[in-house]
């Protein structure tokens, strides 16, 4: 008895099982689901900003108890993390004390990741940099450029940017994004693995587009090192302009044997061993009979 009771319980589970079924379409893996609108998920992100309480509204209010790193670190701005409102601008920040054992001039390094699952459906958080004196005043404010490098490795992989510190003065660095930087968006390569719009099951083999900036996301910043040199000076910051072709150019860099031209006029004739400009051999067997 025990065991007809078991089976009936069976059965009645995958009856309901399988009617459910038909009423969903498909059960469709999540890396070949459709991207979310990434619309939706910045507005999400910029609502939770402005419900947030700020914090500070001066330089002179932020903690600079921690020390610029000697090598980009990792931070993750968003919920939970402190806000400022700096002239009416709200933004997520990190304020760090510069290095008093370093030369001059020296360059700070930043990068953000892209903020989403999908390259599409994601966004930027886009640095401003200000650093300060001793008084807390600001000597140099700065929109952080970013430019897209696809490395070999996640260290390497993001949106690249650097300042350059010059003046002895500086003593502090505040980091936040202004509102011309949460209004802006970044030029980015579609990498041959992404998605398309169209559909999400289709491949785009190219394409380039721009990634919106937003209030929140992970952002590394320290010290420049080889790794982000040679991203940030490798990266891609706008779309080339375009060209003739590579055959193009290097038939204007390297002629090829036989164009037409005006340096083949003083080339030799190699067929037979006489040079087109010079005049035929004066021997008696070549001069024309009357």
């Amino acid at each position: 008895m025990r065991y007809r009771l078991i089976a009936a319980t069976a059965l009645v589970f995958v009856a309901v099982f399988i009617g459910g079924c038909h009423s969903v379409k498909a059960l469709v893996p999540p890396n070949l689901r459709p991207p979310e609108d990434s619309s939706t998920s910045l507005d999400q992100a910029k609502a939770k900003l402005q419900q947030a309480t700020p914090c500070c509204t001066t330089f002179a209010d932020f903690s600079f108890q921690n020390t610029l790193p000697w090598q980009p670190k990792k931070f993750v701005l968003g919920p939970g993390s402190m806000v400022a409102n700096l002239n009416g601008e709200r933004s997520y920040f990190l304020a760090f004390a510069l290095p008093r054992e370093t030369q001059f001039p020296y360059r700070i390094a930043f990068k953000s990741e892209l903020n989403g699952r999908w390259l599409r459906a994601s966004y930027l958080f886009a640095p401003t940099a200000v650093v300060l004196d001793d008084a807390f005043q600001p000597i140099n404010t700065q929109d952080v450029g970013l430019c897209e490098h696809m490395g070999w490795t996640d260290e390497s992989t993001g949106a690249f940017g650097s300042i350059e510190v010059t003046d002895k003065r500086a003593r502090y660095l505040v980091l936040y994004s202004s509102a011309k930087q949460q209004a802006g968006s970044t030029y980015w390569e579609q990498s041959p693995a992404a998605f398309s719009a169209e559909a999400p099951v289709k491949m785009a083999a190219a394409g380039t587009f721009k990634v919106p900036h937003g209030p929140d996301g992970t952002v590394w910043l320290g010290m420049m090192d080889k790794t982000y040199k040679d991203a940030v000076d490798n990266a891609i910051c706008a779309k080339p302009a375009p060209g003739n072709g590579v055959l193009s150019t290097l038939r204007n860099v390297i002629p090829l044997p036989g164009a037409s031209g005006s340096g083949n006029d003083s080339k030799t004739d190699t067929s037979n061993g006489t040079d087109k400009n010079s005049n035929p051999p004066s021997d008696a067997g070549s001069s024309s009979k009357s």
